[in-house]
């Protein structure tokens, strides 16, 4: 039997947050389709160059009273990057809260507006630590 990833979805209760936050990390719109009829949205978000690989964003237009007020239960998407310290300062210079600081030069967690956890992993060898990084408390759950 051979199995093929499609995509991740996630619910989203601001679409306009959620899209900013997933741009942040570097995902782009890669898909829309949107339903007059079930009245909702469904827009996929990957990485340039592994569009097979996006994230589908969920969002009811008559709103979503039953999201969870904490989706830890979901568990968490990853994406490597680059350099961990640069992306994490561009998340927080852009207001994202750094749950769990990348004190190894290696993994950091942060939530999207929905409260997704989402990892970022250093892509190859850990980087070595750095302040103020090395120092940092985590925040809240990740």
């Amino acid at each position: 039997m051979a199995l093929k990833y499609l995509h991740t979805m996630v619910r989203v209760k601001d679409l306009e947050k959620s899209m900013a936050f997933y741009e942040l990390l570097g995902l782009k719109e890669t898909r829309r389709y949107d339903s007059e009829a079930g009245r909702f949205s469904l827009i996929f978000m990957a990485p340039p160059g592994q569009e097979d690989a996006p994230i589908e964003l969920t969002y009811n237009w008559d709103g979503d009273d039953e999201l969870p007020a904490d989706s830890r239960h979901f568990g968490h998407l990853a994406y490597g990057v680059d350099n961990i310290y640069e992306v994490c300062q561009h998340l927080q210079n852009n207001g994202v809260t750094i749950n769990r600081p990348p004190r190894d030069g290696r993994m950091a967690f942060v939530r999207s507006p929905d409260n997704i956890s989402v990892e970022l992993l250093q892509n190859g060898e850990a980087l070595e630590p750095a302040e103020p990084w090395a120092s940092m408390e985590s925040s809240g759950h990740w």
